[in-house]
């Protein structure tokens, strides 16, 4: 069973389990929105699984039972991903920690499930690019866990902190199904679902292409990862037998003007892409006034300063290896560009 089946990175899982002759029982919100299923359906018609969806709601206990009778492996990909919130216990809190809560006590009623491998983030280990190098040894690492995000400064982190904590403490309790978490960084790449063009991720490479960035990019250190080798981790985390634990997903350590430039060879001529770093001190005067997110906290924790994580547990332990930066920063664009979404010279 996959929570979230027609999300963005649930929708290549599903793609990668149809394909692999796997029955996958699609728990969705509406499955009578052709624009937001339609993509899986296709998706099945040509492989050798079978498909078959399921009305559930992350709000509503026990609303994922139906869908995971008779399944060993649950994914749960279901979550909010937004940061332009009014409301963070509402928007994110409430539903991160209670969608959580409602498909693992679900797990603990239906017998047949014996694994559940949550999609957690790496903002359930840090909120700004400086809690990587306060990090011992100057990485992220599965052991460490985030600290310093509230429900006033970045509740996003917050509330993926709280719910894979929620979720550790429901496995804790049991012992017939065990648990992994899969911890992606910024995850980017070609979405299968062409409506789908509202993330956060969208925004970001809309931001680098449209002009906003013109003028130049903040070094603001982050991590990023293909959305296919992201879905590729949910699938070996569900079927390597000694899988466990949290799984850094991370592919580049990087930034967002080396994100940039990234593309300048393929598009710089068509689109207006950033080619030197913004500097810190023009970002903390105009910042605050541009965008909400941009406070002086923020740009003081991250935009200067590297981020670095520790992909070997992956690597190592699921057989792990992650698509070159410029292939995933290409595909995504080029996604935008056909969609009619970014529009060159």
């Amino acid at each position: 069973m996959v929570t979230g089946a027609n999300g963005y990175v649930a929708s290549w899982l599903v793609k990668k389990l149809l394909d692999d002759g796997i029955t996958v029982h699609a728990a969705v919100r509406n499955p009578d929105n052709e624009k937001k299923i339609g993509h899986l359906k296709a998706a099945a018609e040509n492989a050798p699984g079978a498909i078959k969806f399921f009305k559930s709601d992350l709000m509503q206990p026990g609303s994922y039972k139906e869908a995971m009778q008779g399944c060993e492996l649950v994914y749960h990909t279901a979550s909010p991903f937004t940061t332009d919130v009014k409301d963070p216990q509402k928007e994110l809190i409430d539903p991160a920690v209670n969608g959580t809560s409602n498909v693992l006590e679900s797990a603990n009623e239906v017998e047949s499930v014996k694994r559940v491998v949550v999609t957690s983030s790496c903002a359930a280990i840090y909120t700004d690019a400086i809690d990587s190098v306060n990090a011992p040894g100057g990485q992220l690492t599965e052991k460490i866990w985030n600290t310093t995000a509230s429900l006033k400064y970045q509740p996003y982190s917050y509330s993926k902190t709280l719910a894979e904590k929620k979720a550790w403490e429901i496995e804790g309790k049991q012992n017939r199904w065990d648990l992994v978490t899969i911890n992606p960084c910024l995850v980017l790449g070609p979405a299968l679902n062409p409506h789908n063009t509202t993330s956060e991720s969208v925004n970001i490479l809309k931001m680098l292409g449209g002009g906003d960035m013109k003028m130049g990019a903040p070094k603001m250190g982050v991590g990023i990862v293909d959305v296919r080798d992201v879905a590729d981790a949910h699938y070996k985390a569900g079927f390597v037998p000694n899988a466990h634990g949290r799984y850094i997903t991370a592919g580049h350590n990087t930034d967002f003007l080396e994100m940039g430039t990234t593309l300048l060879p393929k598009y710089g001529q068509q689109f207006p892409l950033p080619k030197k770093a913004l500097p810190k001190w023009l970002l903390m005067l105009v910042g605050p006034m541009t965008n909400k997110l941009f406070t002086r906290k923020f740009i003081r924790n991250n935009v200067n300063i590297p981020w670095n994580a520790d992909n070997s547990k992956i690597k190592n332990e699921l057989g792990m290896s992650f698509r070159p930066m410029r292939e995933t920063m290409e595909d995504a664009f080029q996604v935008l560009i056909d969609e009619g979404i970014l529009k060159g010279k």
